[in-house]
């Protein structure tokens, strides 16, 4: 019996918890094959495909109280296991019972209650796998032998002890990558061996290597891909251009961020009739340079994404490819794969056609360059490039005509700022600032989106297998926690008895549009989607409100784009033969699962640096004053992001000290009962910086007008019960930024 027929008889028969004789009885396996199935059922075990239990009786996750899934870790101690092949929600797991599992392992959990507020609970009983034999940390010794790292990710709580001799030289405060040797006991922690000294945290570029090895991103590329990469030169071949539509006389050109180093997309706007605007969308031919199964092609799958820090770019090539012969620069012919649609005043899409093509982008724009014609109707932003303001001003029009296409039709559009990290020469951070999206971000935003759904809707057209980028409709419980929090600011999302729809998120944001609280509502909005991601299926874009999405704009730094781009001139060739349209679609699943996953990889390491640079840049503005804005109210306190430099900190109740108060959930505030004083979401404040925890990536401030004011004596229920919680509370939640990742870039 091989390992699947046993698991799929086991599906039959083991209907609750047995040992490996009544296994084998209810199998009926005989007397010959008892030693090999018994093998097979350890094997099983030991990998976690089943649970062993209580009195060494075998049980399949899932279908008792036996859950196998991966442990996230709290910086408190506690975890959350995510059950493996999805499930009702997280278990929780105390810390008392996480029983010497580390964060990232894979365990096998038994489920024991469900909590008082509603969650479940559970206690590891073995752990399965280890997430992790290598960790990122600073560098302790003391002036004994003794030495350790302590882990720069606050979620992994033991240090790791380094022998005598296994430090590589590492000096103390350096940040460093050790590998475990041993792992922790009931009597000992992990002990490892420093494999890597990455340098002291302060020094310019060792805060993006720390994260990037924190989140296992490699930071070059195999010798092989860069060697493909060189060779394929700097110039288009003339051979190249062979079969290929020609835009090179057409007004093509480039908008893009300001440092932006690879353009993988190119845009002109032309009239083509009354009322018809043609929107050519020219996006890089990766697929041309890089064919399935070579180095280039296994790196870019293996990472997924470009990864995008304040100081670098991770690119998911090697840069002779990204910045060189596939970067749509000024002046050059670059080959493209080519969207060109007819769109209506109405923003229908009346023809699209897709080509093979070569263009000669005419200019590298910047959206500040952009913005300043567009917008601000800057005069000397308009004499110097003059010849295209009247292409720019078409874009414009045609964008107007698509954002209202797209409102019209209840697409959701976020637009919260986020932070953008300003470095000085030294490569230090210098400012933090709210970065706002301008008209010239929006235009392109645009165009990329529609021919994205273009893309979609071709390849469903030929009948093609696809890599779609669906995100399905939000969970009814966060959409139900979602209306509670709304509903005391006065606002519904009026859905009771019904499926959401897109535009009541929609039209929700355009109600509280330009009120104190558009910002924490937008957020929650946001909270309260799924996530987006990649699949073979077309499950559809609740986000945009459209049928077919997909991602067919930036070859050069997603994966999923460069398989589209493949997928599309696939079809244009014809009909795929059984044979591959078999491949595809065993092969896609896998590319939509891995993609996925390297998105969020990569999304969560930005996120990370983001967050380590504003504390780190905070360090030193204890005691300072600045204004903010409460994001939310919580039972310990007061989230409120400052306006500039642009970080979020926590105001715990304990240091409100100028009045008697009492967290009121239903009004989101925190009311005073003795002066009367109220602080609630969306309120302008004044907040000084009293402590910050750059280990744990956390700003504590205070109220000024609370800690210049008397105290006032406490009644006994100060706090409506908070205060006395303040030592488990206040680490309970580590304050982050919101996920402000609008559908804009990782659409």
């Amino acid at each position: 019996m091989t390992r699947d027929e046993l698991l799929e008889s086991l599906h039959g028969v083991l209907v609750r918890p047995a040992s490996a004789r009544e296994v084998l009885q209810r199998l009926g396996v005989p007397r010959e094959s008892r030693a090999a199935v018994r093998r097979l059922l350890r094997t099983l075990a030991l990998d976690g495909t089943l649970a062993l239990v209580r009195g060494r009786r075998y049980a399949l996750p899932g279908a008792s109280d036996v859950i196998v899934g991966v442990l996230g870790m709290h910086p408190d101690g506690h975890g959350f296991v995510a059950p493996e092949g999805g499930g009702p929600g997280d278990i929780y797991v105390s810390r008392e019972h996480v029983k010497g599992a580390m964060h990232g392992d894979r365990v096998v959990v038994r489920r024991v209650r469900a909590s008082r507020g509603g969650s479940v609970e559970g206690r590891v009983l073995r752990i399965v796998g280890r997430g992790h034999t290598r960790v990122v940390g600073e560098f302790a010794a003391s002036r004994g032998a003794r030495a350790e790292v302590v882990p720069w990710d606050p979620r992994w709580r033991q240090p790791i002890a380094v022998p005598p001799g296994e430090s590589l030289g590492a000096a103390a405060g350096d940040m460093v990558e050790a590998e475990i040797t041993a792992w922790p006991t009931a009597t000992r922690g992990p002990i490892g061996r420093v494999i890597d000294v990455l340098g002291p945290p302060d020094a310019p570029g060792v805060d993006a290597r720390v994260v990037l090895r924190a989140h296992g991103i490699p930071d070059a590329h195999a010798p092989a891909a860069e060697d493909e990469a060189r060779r394929m030169g700097a110039s288009v071949r003339p051979e190249d251009l062979e079969g290929r539509t020609d835009f090179r006389a057409d007004m093509v050109v480039t908008i893009d961020r300001d440092d932006a180093r690879d353009f993988d997309d190119a845009v002109s706007v032309e009239s083509a009739g009354p009322g018809v605007f043609r929107l050519a969308v020219h996006i890089a031919d990766v697929a041309h340079y890089v064919r399935e199964g070579t180095a280039l092609d296994e790196g870019a799958r293996a990472r997924g994404t470009s990864v995008y820090f304040p100081d670098r770019a991770i690119h998911m090539f090697p840069e002779a490819l990204a910045t060189g012969i596939c970067s749509l620069v000024e002046g050059a012919d670059r080959l493209v794969q080519s969207c060109v649609m007819d769109v209506d005043e109405r923003g229908n899409v009346r023809r699209a056609e897709f080509h093979d093509g070569v263009i000669r982008s005419l200019a590298s724009l910047t959206y500040t360059e952009v913005d300043a014609i567009l917008a601000q109707r800057d005069p000397m932003a308009v004499a110097r490039r003059g010849p295209l303001v009247p292409a720019l001003e078409r874009m414009r029009a045609l964008y107007e005509v698509l954002r209202e296409r797209r409102r019209q039709r209840g697409s959701i559009d976020f637009d919260l700022p986020e932070p953008a990290v300003v470095l000085g020469d030294d490569g230090r951070v210098a400012a933090i600032t709210a970065a706002d999206r301008t008209v010239a971000h929006r235009l392109i935003e645009e165009f990329m989106v529609l021919a994205n759904e273009a893309a979609a809707r071709e390849l469903e057209r030929r009948g093609s297998p696809a890599l779609y980028r669906v995100h399905e409709a939000p969970d009814p419980a966060k959409v139900e926690a979602f209306e509670a929090f709304v509903a005391p600011l006065g606002h519904r999302l009026g859905v009771r008895g019904r499926a959401p729809r897109p535009e009541d998120f929609r039209m929700l944001l355009d109600r509280v549009a330009g009120s104190a609280v558009e910002r924490p509502v937008a957020a929650l909005v946001l909270r309260t989607m799924q996530q987006a991601r990649y699949h073979p299926a077309n499950l559809g874009h609740f986000g945009l409100a459209c049928e077919a999405y997909t991602h067919f704009t930036a070859p050069i730094r997603r994966y999923p784009d460069l398989v589209v781009h493949r997928l599309l001139r696939e079809s244009r060739r014809g009909p795929l033969t059984e044979a591959r349209a078999a491949a595809l679609s065993a092969e896609l699943p896998g590319i939509a699962r891995d993609s996925s996953a390297r998105e969020r990889r990569a999304n969560e390491a930005e996120r990370d640096l983001v967050r380590w640079m504003q504390v780190r840049f905070m360090a030193d503005k204890v005691g300072m004053e600045f204004d903010g804005h409460v994001t939310g109210v919580s039972p310990f306190g007061l989230f409120v992001e400052i306006v500039e430099p642009f970080v979020e900190g926590l105001v715990h109740v304990s240091t409100m000290a100028a009045d008697d108060y009492r967290f009121v959930e239903s009004a989101h505030a925190w009311h005073g009962v003795k002066r009367r004083r109220v602080y609630r979401l969306g309120d302008r404040l004044n907040v000084r910086v009293l402590r910050v925890d750059v280990d744990r990536r956390l700003v504590d401030l205070g109220l000024v007008d609370e800690l210049d004011a008397p105290p006032v004596a406490r009644g006994a229920r100060a706090g409506a019960g908070s205060r006395a919680r303040r030592g488990s509370d206040r680490r309970s939640r580590t304050p982050r930024q919101p996920d402000r990742r609008r559908l804009g870039r990782r659409r």
